[in-house]
């Protein structure tokens, strides 16, 4: 699996992509993957998904597996990801 991890302003994450729609259990991944001491060691996983409404979605989940609404270090880390990967070229 290839991911990267990004910090912003003091949180740290794991970001995925998966915009070719894997069935992957992102709670369960989360867990084990945000472990500091057998996993990479994150504060929450960012996955990068399709959307059917917008360009792309995105998937929050914290190091116990819950589902987050929305995280503002997330999305800068997310965004700066979607950018670089060249996932999204629109200028708005």
């Amino acid at each position: 699996m290839y991911f990267a991890k990004m910090h912003g302003l003091g949180n740290d994450f794991i970001v995925i992509n998966n915009l070719d729609g894997r069935n992957i259990d992102y709670s369960n991944l989360a867990r084990k993957i945000c472990d500091r001491h057998f996993g990479i060691g994150a504060d929450g996983l960012l996955v990068v998904e399709k959307s059917k409404i917008a360009d792309i979605k995105m998937l929050i989940f914290n190091s116990d597996g819950s589902q987050a609404e929305m995280c503002g270090n997330g999305i800068r880390c997310f965004a700066k990801y979607v950018f670089e990967k060249e996932i999204l070229k629109k200028k708005k």
